[in-house]
């Protein structure tokens, strides 16, 4: 009998330790993160006055706001921009060096999350080839599954593949993208054996098909979009068979896959986001869950038709809407208050030159094509060889190094002859060599810049920077980014919801600093190769 009671005291005295060890550390329900491709932070403002009180403005206002916020790296593309907001690191880290690169020992082209193994999950099965075995480091989305011993749910959606698997790390659950040549969300056998019910049942609802049906006219009468320049305009690219760039756009003319090129594409992203949530049941469990959502159409329509474009400034009008339903969405679903929301950009963009020069601002367009016959014409003088440079691309220059070894050719001495022929164009600022960038007469800041973006298994060998707001001419419309300067590197990023202390931000953070921030305010490990700091001033 004495034994009993012991044991009953025992339970008894040890209960409330049970019971806080089982209530746990606070954290939210769920964390969504939101990516708009290619967006800049003065689209927040630029727009403001036709956004809606519970969209952006609401962020704004009850959010943290961190208004000097900045990529750290180059070159500043889609897919090293969503890794280093999920890694808190650099591409010299990650390993994620661009969207596209040369692998220096194989010398073949390498698409940034390419997998020859990888199967399809629905889709085609080009579409399905890829996972994130590219990807060196881990996420803060890894980092959240394996803190809760696998218990936590990380899904993470976009258009784009390189905008889902990236940001959804090595282990999420699921990473779904859309297939670009019928509309659909697919992933690959990476991540699952087949699609689940509630992803094919999306797919059945031919969703894309729905929305380009629609035509594409913009939101408002047309006389009222003031903020952009005239619907008619040289700077604007064309939809495939359109002979202006006005408005109304026959969308039900176009195939499937330029959904992406058009505000619809973020409309269906946003429509599966929901699926997730309510399907997934995120949020609803014991542990928190994370769902990442990259809204990219913001991107191509920006490629296609600029930053100044009623297409640019009709597509934030919408997005504002979508970001309003999403907000409505998660305080119905997850609960207002239960859930911490960061927005933030991959990179941002530049005018387009002709549109700078026409309005007496310098800038330029450079060909890549006339330069590498230039240059290789100049080494086969010299070196007695025709193909030296294999590729001027992603703002590198790139040495056909199987050439230089089979034909024993001094390495240093062609990048230097380049470097000489190059360093006085008129459109070059910089061209750097990259194995000795340290001794380069590079700014100190660009100079950082150029050393974590560069991968020495992944980068180009001399590295080119173009006076400011010029680009590369691939196309004399539209637009583009990639450089170090601040209309490419200065970037959104606004925190909300659970944990997050109201305000503005001033001081100058960092890219890196995201998943920093939130390592500290999930009480979880930071991803394992981040170099960012906690933004103390968003957290409560």
């Amino acid at each position: 009998m004495k034994y009993i009671v012991c044991c009953l005291l025992s339970v008894i005295f040890f209960m409330p330790v049970f019971a806080q060890k089982k209530k746990g550390i606070a954290r939210p329900k769920l964390v969504v993160g939101v990516v708009l491709d290619q967006m800049r932070p003065d689209y927040f403002y630029r727009y403001n006055e036709r956004y809606s009180e519970n969209g952006f403005k609401k962020l704004l206002n009850e959010g943290n706001v961190c208004e000097n916020t900045f990529i750290n790296y180059l070159p500043s593309y889609t897919a090293p921009g969503h890794t280093c907001i999920y890694t808190g690191t650099v591409p010299s880290l990650h390993g994620i060096s661009s969207n596209d690169w040369i692998d220096k020992v194989s010398g073949k082209y390498v698409y940034c999350t390419q997998d020859a193994n990888a199967k399809n999950i629905g889709g085609t099965v080009k579409s399905g080839k890829m996972s994130p075995k590219n990807l060196w480091s881990t996420t803060i989305t890894d980092e959240l599954r394996m803190a809760s011993n696998f218990k936590s749910k990380v899904i993470a959606i976009s258009v784009k593949d390189r905008g889902a698997i990236l940001p959804g790390g090595h282990t999420a659950n699921g990473s779904y993208w859309m297939d670009d040549s019928n509309g659909v969300f697919m992933t690959s056998d990476f991540y699952m054996k087949q699609l689940p019910d509630w992803v094919k049942q999306f797919n059945d609802k031919k969703i894309a098909s729905s929305y380009m049906q629609k035509n594409w006219n913009t939101l408002y009468p047309i006389n009222t979009y003031i903020e952009s320049t005239e619907d008619d305009n040289k700077y604007e690219g064309k939809f495939a068979g359109e002979t202006n760039t006005t408005f109304p756009h026959k969308t039900a003319d176009l195939p499937l896959n330029d959904i992406k090129k058009t505000p619809y594409g973020n409309d269906i992203v946003f429509d599966f986001a929901k699926e997730a949530i309510l399907n997934e049941k995120l949020g609803q469990g014991e542990h928190t869950d994370f769902l990442s959502v990259s809204f990219s159409s913001t991107d191509y329509v920006g490629h296609l038709f600029g930053p100044n474009s009623i297409e640019l400034e009709d597509t934030y009008l919408r997005i504002d809407k979508n970001i309003e339903g999403l907000i409505d969405f998660l305080n119905t679903e997850i609960g207002e208050g239960n859930y911490t929301l960061f927005l933030t950009a991959d990179h941002g963009v530049a005018h387009n030159p002709q549109f700078s020069l026409d309005h007496r601002v310098p800038a330029g367009f450079y060909y890549t094509s006339n330069l590498k016959t230039e240059l290789n014409n100049q080494l086969n003088q010299q070196f007695n060889h025709p193909a030296i440079i294999k590729d001027i691309s992603e703002n590198f220059i790139w040495l056909n190094d199987s050439v230089i070894l089979a034909n024993k050719l001094n390495k240093n001495a062609i990048v230097q002859v380049i470097i000489d022929a190059v360093k006085f164009k008129n459109e070059i600022h910089y061209a750097v060599d990259m194995q000795h960038v340290q001794e380069s007469n590079l700014p100190a800041k660009i100079k950082e810049m150029a050393i974590n973006g560069y991968v020495e298994k992944r980068s180009g060998d001399i590295l080119l920077l173009l006076l400011p707001a010029w680009l590369d001419a691939y196309s004399k419309t539209g637009t583009t980014h990639g450089t170090w300067n601040p209309y490419d590197t200065h970037i959104p990023l606004v925190w909300y919801g659970w944990g997050i202390q109201k305000g503005i931000t001033h001081k100058e953070v960092y890219m890196t600093d995201i998943a920093a921030t939130l390592a500290t305010l999930l009480h979880i490990q930071m991803p394992n190769a981040c170099i960012g700091k906690t933004i103390e001033e968003v957290l409560k």
